[in-house]
């Protein structure tokens, strides 16, 4: 039996999902989280296989954080992240953290039950969409921008000064400064909003 916690801040998600994962007969769903701390707070108490992780949580702490602190513990269970998102900021962050898998929301019920088992048994679960993401930053690594060059970016798109960029990743402003620079040099750009708009043109934002 593969014993799985739930993590995602809506409780009609949570619920759509123990339904679907309690009618396999190898799948049990033994706790739900509402929050990343509580997330990780849970997988150290009930010991699951497994976490289904969401990215975003409507708070500072995301799925990312608290994959990296899951897969930090004893005994550490395998975290599938399941999303609406698919930045390549998103992506790298979850995959660097130590997810197994990455689906998105709008993946087919055969297609989450079978990356479940896949994930829960050690081996990758990517959605065929992330997958080919993912390949498509390996072959063209000359406008790759690191997962901190994104953090940045992200919150400089979402209107953020350098001082709040600095601290909200607790860094320095010339830190940030610095970030901008290479991601000005990377995506060949002049200016932050020419950066957020190259940026997501290719779809390294959301």
């Amino acid at each position: 039996m593969i014993r799985i916690l739930i993590a995602d801040d809506h409780p009609v998600v949570r619920a759509g999902l123990r339904a679907l994962l309690d009618g396999e007969d190898d799948l049990e769903v033994v706790g739900e989280a509402a929050t990343p701390s509580a997330a990780v707070d849970l997988a150290e108490s009930l010991g699951p296989e497994l976490v289904l992780m969401d990215l975003q949580f409507g708070q500072e702490t995301t799925g990312a954080d608290a994959t990296r602190r899951i897969r930090a513990l004893d005994a550490a269970p395998y975290v599938l992240v399941l999303t609406n998102y698919d930045s390549d900021g998103d992506i790298l962050g979850a995959v660097e953290a130590g997810a197994s898998g990455y689906l998105l929301k709008d993946a087919p019920p055969s297609e989450l039950v079978a990356a479940v088992r896949a994930a829960a048994s050690g081996q990758s679960a990517l959605a065929p969409s992330i997958a080919g993401r993912l390949m498509a930053r390996m072959r063209a690594p000359q406008v790759s921008l690191s997962v901190r060059e994104i953090e940045v970016l992200q919150l400089v798109a979402e209107g953020a000064s350098n001082g709040q960029v600095a601290a909200r990743l607790h860094i320095s402003d010339a830190t940030v400064k610095s970030h901008l620079v290479h991601v000005f040099s990377k995506l060949g750009v002049s200016s932050r909003t020419a950066a957020v708009s190259e940026a997501r043109s290719l779809g390294m934002l959301r």
